[in-house]
């Protein structure tokens, strides 16, 4: 986890990153995000970055300070990432599919006969 891009912070990199394990089920609502000083001393980065990270986290609602015991997944998190994601798709990806169908003079009906065979064949 310490392969860090240039081109972004690393609080920003790892905000993402805990963003993505929550979407992913890795921490679930309501489970205990490890500590500023753990992530810190296992990622090797100052444990500000950590702070500033999961405080990213707190400000999108989707970890919660509980004062003294540390920083939780909150409630509906998860649910709340997938539906963000699905949005992105629907806005992001469907646009380039519909380019790349036109370009290919590729009917619909096709495009979704092989989608449904390759999510039948995983």
């Amino acid at each position: 986890m310490s392969d860090w891009n240039e081109d972004l912070p690393i609080f920003r990199q790892l905000a993402l990153r805990v963003s993505d394990q929550i979407a992913q089920g890795v921490w679930a609502d309501g489970d205990a995000l490890p500590s500023v000083r753990a992530v810190s001393a296992d990622l090797k980065i100052n444990h500000l970055t950590v702070l500033k990270g999961y405080q990213l986290l707190v400000d999108d609602g989707l970890v919660e300070k509980r004062r003294g015991q540390g920083m939780f997944v909150a409630p509906g998190a998860q649910a709340k990432l997938k539906a963000k994601q699905k949005q992105q798709f629907i806005s992001e990806q469907i646009p380039k599919i519909r380019r790349t169908l036109r370009q290919l003079d590729m009917p619909l009906e096709e495009f979704i006969s092989r989608l449904k065979q390759n999510i039948e064949g995983e």
